[in-house]
């Protein structure tokens, strides 16, 4: 089912989410499925659980979207439950992000080119594997919200301050988006 997605200035964005407890299994399935239904109505790609109210540590991506720009994205999806980053490369990479959360901002953000990954799938098999490019990106933009941390929070002051005025109207509800949003 499609749920709003809460925006900057919702609670719920800044908590750090839950380990999901993989012995509820039908729940995990609705809130994927809910995540995927969200996120195709929405366009983006990526969702993590707190977007959508839920403080559970588990996200989607879906590259499909970005194909047109990376074509290696094509096909790339994702579900990740309880991630855990086991390695950073040192050599970092900075691209353009937006969020779905902070609708119409968007900043350069330096991250690690790559990262190796623990998580469950949706299958709740545990998987261990590498991620470089544009995925380690859409990655880690959506594991920084099972930590309460917005890609906001990591550019320079300067751009913070540029952005500042929209960040303030976003959390009082002065956006449109095309999508069902809503700020709590």
């Amino acid at each position: 089912m499609i749920q709003p997605i809460y925006l900057y200035g919702s609670e719920v964005l800044r908590e750090r989410a839950a380990e999901a407890d993989l012995s509820k299994q039908e729940e995990l399935k609705q809130l994927v499925a809910d995540l995927k239904d969200t996120l195709e109505r929405s366009e983006g790609c990526g969702l993590a659980a707190p977007q959508i109210g839920v403080s559970l540590r588990v996200v989607i991506v879906d590259g499909d979207v970005m194909a047109d720009v990376y074509p290696y994205l094509k096909g790339f999806k994702r579900t990740l439950i309880n991630p855990v980053v086991l390695e950073k490369s040192d050599e970092q990479c900075e691209y353009e992000e937006g969020c779905l959360s902070v609708p119409g901002v968007y900043c350069n953000v330096r991250r690690p080119a790559s990262i190796k990954l623990r998580y469950y799938g949706e299958d709740f098999a545990e998987h261990t594997e590498v991620f470089d490019k544009f995925a380690a990106r859409m990655i880690q933009h959506e594991l920084s919200h099972l930590d309460g941390e917005l890609f906001t929070d990591l550019v320079a002051p300067i751009r913070r301050k540029m952005i500042a005025k929209k960040l303030v109207n976003i959390s009082h509800g002065k956006v449109a988006t095309r999508y069902n949003a809503k700020i709590k």
